[in-house]
Formats: C-alpha cells, structure tokens, sequence
C-alpha cells in the first residue's frame, strides 16, 4: 500500500497543478476550483487503487486523459447541481507584468476580458481544446489523448475552434 501512495504522490504531483488551472478556468472560482480538483485527485486515488488489484480487469490506460475526463465530469455535474452559466476566467496572474504601466494594464485587462468573453461563448469542446493546446501547452498528439479523438481530429477541432474564437472576438471588438 505504501508503494502505491507514492505512485500515486508523483501522479498528484505531475498534475496537480495544470488540472486546477483547467477547473478554475471553466468555473472562475478558486473555491470551487480548488473543491473539485480536490475530488478529481479523490476519485483519481480511488481508481488507481482499483487497477492495481490483479482480482479486476480495471486498467487506467492514460493517467493524464483519466484525470482530465475525471475533472471534464466533475465540472458537468458541478454546473448540473448548480444551474449556472459557465464563466471562464482569463485571469492569470502570470500573465501581467508588475513593470508595465498602467496604461499597458488597462489595455492587457480590456484584451483579456475580450478574450474571456468569446471564449465563454464556444462550446465546451472548442474551449477545452484551446486551453490544453495554449495555456496548459499540451502537444496535440496530448490533448487528442485526453480527448479520445484521433490526431487529425484534434488538428480540425483545434483549427475550427481557433476561427470561432477569431469571430467572437471580432463580434466582441
């Protein structure tokens, strides 16, 4: 069992942090992000355990894919239970610079916001491949992995979820 926690241990590590980003950027709230990337890593334990028992024909083929459909459920009954719209946030404070002027600020928050905005109004799909694609920087091979789609699937998704961004933003500007 102790060999087990530390598999498990270097997997929370690995992941921990890009499956919070990807949940607060579908939610918009540290709270709820931090709740349900809590239950991802619970459930996630849960079923490590289960696949590691000779006795079941359970097999975890791709950690990382398992993990990310593990928060992609827990977020759909998340906005289930709760019946609200779905904001993502932008907002990353790795992204402005301390050094900049205000003026660049205000420009940065307003491009930002515009950018939130029409991102918010893709669907699900098209905002889940452009967040694993640019902010959590996964190869597209990865992200058709977590996706269980095909490469050239991903490709096509990717590039028409890229124009429909285009297209809100030049709606929103």
């Amino acid at each position: 069992m102790n060999k087990l926690k530390k598999q498990f241990g270097r997997i929370y590590d690995k992941y921990i942090e890009k499956i919070y980003r990807f949940i607060f950027l579908k939610t918009g709230s540290q709270e709820i992000a931090q709740d349900l990337t809590s239950d991802t890593f619970l459930r996630g334990w849960k079923a490590f355990q289960k696949a590691q028992d000779p006795k079941n024909n359970y097999k975890i083929e791709n950690t990382q894919a398992f993990l990310y459909q593990i928060a992609r459920n827990l977020i759909a009954d998340h906005y289930r239970r709760k019946g609200k719209i779905k904001i993502v946030s932008t907002e990353n404070r790795a992204i402005t610079d301390l050094s900049v002027d205000l003026e660049k600020k205000a420009i940065l928050s307003s491009d930002m916001n515009t950018i939130r905005l029409a991102l918010n109004n893709l669907n699900e799909d098209y905002q889940n491949v452009i967040i694993w694609r640019y902010l959590d920087g996964f190869s597209t091979a990865e992200v058709a992995q977590i996706m269980n789609k095909s490469e050239q699937a991903t490709r096509v998704l990717l590039h028409r979820a890229l124009k429909s961004l285009k297209d809100q933003v030049n709606k929103l500007a």
